[in-house]
């Protein structure tokens, strides 16, 4: 297996100021494997749902050669679900309910035949879910990427660390990246997230694209301007399914490979935001990858 992702797989209700979307499919896990399935078909996920999961969407994420022995389907329970309403400017949004559910009392279970995986993605779940699913690892994977986000900074800091000190490459927004560091430029907190553990970081800047960190080194890639953005949700998740994707499918951890997979998680999200829910992901074709692609290249190239 080349690539194994934990996170939720779940129902969302969205409201933005084009309009609403109820009960609609969403999860990390669900926008992350979806992603990534552009450009592996050997990965497997690590989830939990209940009985209400429309099984079509199970098959749909079968055919697109998504493993799903790691997703548990608990009778009689029901799904995670979340609702939010996003502002005017897309960039911040009100959550208007979550309800944990199936995922309460979640213990990932990762099969023994996923256990091999080369890269490991752990979407935005508790600190100690993550670490339960490093630790069930075979051997180390040869690149761990990790999401969080300030909830668990607030409420579970000392074991989100625990885990954080456990993986390569952490990705989390810029307010994320100064809370967890306590340090505003985010130059100063990427120096000090890097003495936690990750040799890599990708700090996301929505509309404003991502920039990447070593330990010496710096890369910025701008979010390619669209003329209309529908539905944030989910871009977040996309961009970690095209960037981990990406290196699954060229098997590189280098710098300078993690550069491409910026721009190919970019162009992921960029296609995200075009519908609600996972509708944009469900229609895409490997040549649009390609031309956007070319217009990222076009966008940011120039010569001295």
């Amino acid at each position: 297996m080349s690539l194994v992702s934990v996170g939720t797989v779940a129902f969302d209700t969205i409201e933005t100021p084009f309009g609403k979307a109820e009960m609609v499919v969403g999860g990390a896990a669900t926008y992350i494997s979806l992603a990534a399935s552009y450009f592996t078909k050997e990965q497997g996920i690590v989830s939990v749902v209940g009985d209400d999961f429309p099984a079509e969407e199970l098959a749909y994420m079968k055919k697109r050669g998504i493993n799903l022995d790691g997703l548990e389907i608990k009778e009689g329970e029901k799904s995670f679900f979340w609702a939010g309403k996003y502002h005017d400017n897309m960039n911040s949004r009100d959550t208007l309910v979550t309800d944990l559910n199936v995922l309460a009392d979640f213990k990932p279970k990762v099969p023994m035949h996923l256990r091999n995986a080369k890269f490991l993605m752990l979407g935005n779940l508790t600190p100690e879910i993550q670490l339960k699913v490093i630790k069930q690892m075979k051997k180390r994977p040869k690149l761990i990427a990790m999401d969080t986000m300030n909830f668990w900074m607030d409420v579970a800091m000392k074991a989100l660390k625990r885990t954080i000190k456990q993986v390569d490459i952490l990705m989390i927004n810029d307010e994320e990246a100064r809370q967890l560091s306590g340090e505003y430029s985010l130059v100063k907190a990427a120096k000090a997230i890097h003495k936690m553990g990750p040799k890599f970081l990708v700090i996301k800047k929505g509309e404003h694209g991502a920039l990447l960190f070593a330990s010496n080194k710096m890369f910025y890639a701008p979010a390619l301007p669209l003329a209309e953005v529908f539905d944030p949700t989910g871009a977040g998740d996309t961009f970690a399914g095209g960037f981990m994707g990406y290196i699954a499918k060229t098997g590189s951890t280098s710098f300078e490979n993690m550069k491409r997979a910026v721009i190919y998680g970019s162009t992921m999200a960029s296609f995200c935001v075009e519908e609600f829910s996972i509708g944009r992901l469900k229609t895409l074709k490997a040549s649009e990858i390609s031309r956007r692609v070319k217009q990222f290249d076009k966008l940011v190239a120039f010569n001295i």
